[in-house]
């Protein structure tokens, strides 16, 4: 059984910048070949913030491209998001996800029912 577990998040202010973290153990990581990061703001449905395909394809929602970046580090199995010029809205619980997608095309943000594996959410504040 995979476990995902997320680390860094915290309080900031807007322009601030944070980094998440999401650690992998148990099972094979690698049979997860599509990994994202989801949100979730207050009263707020969860979200797709970005993924990372096996080939090392990415994608992002649009109200963070240029400011956040998502990478592997397969020796390690860990998954991060950098996140700079941070904004109020950026205010959420943050999730990690994986799932075995079959091809880069199935990666995708706006299916978090395709992942299967979730972490237990790290917190982010960005107050203005």
């Amino acid at each position: 059984q995979v476990h995902l577990v997320e680390s860094g998040g915290g309080s900031v202010q807007a322009g601030g910048s944070l980094r998440l973290s999401c650690a992998t153990s148990g099972g094979d990581i690698y049979r997860s070949d599509c990994m994202a990061w989801y949100r979730q703001g207050p009263e707020k449905e969860r979200e797709g913030v970005a993924t990372f395909y096996i080939d090392g394809t990415t994608t992002y929602a649009d109200s963070v491209k240029g400011r956040f970046t998502i990478a592997q580090d397969k020796a390690k199995n860990i998954l991060t998001l950098q996140m700079n010029s941070l904004k109020p809205e950026d205010t959420a619980m943050y999730y990690c996800a994986a799932t075995r997608a079959g091809g880069r095309s199935n990666c995708r943000l706006d299916s978090p029912w395709a992942f299967p594996i979730w972490g237990q959410g790290t917190q982010v504040t960005v107050s203005s």
